[in-house]
């Protein structure tokens, strides 16, 4: 089995998401702020909270590859 996967180096915050218009899906929006709320959560949380927004983000990309 895989072992933690390192995060960014310490004080290193993703770029804010641009706005693209049309093209932006409800689905992805949530998780990107799901993610980002996060980060007030304890790690334990913030685990169960990521591994919800890629679900969320793997569901909506097959979706979008059956369309």
């Amino acid at each position: 089995p895989a072992g933690p996967r390192p995060g960014p180096p310490a004080g290193i915050r993703p770029a804010p998401v641009e706005e693209v218009g049309e093209a932006r899906h409800p689905a992805v929006d949530a998780a990107v702020q799901a993610m980002t709320n996060a980060e007030a959560l304890s790690p334990a949380d913030q685990i169960a909270q990521y591994e919800a927004a890629y679900e969320t983000l793997r569901e909506t990309l097959a979706s979008i590859d059956q369309a």
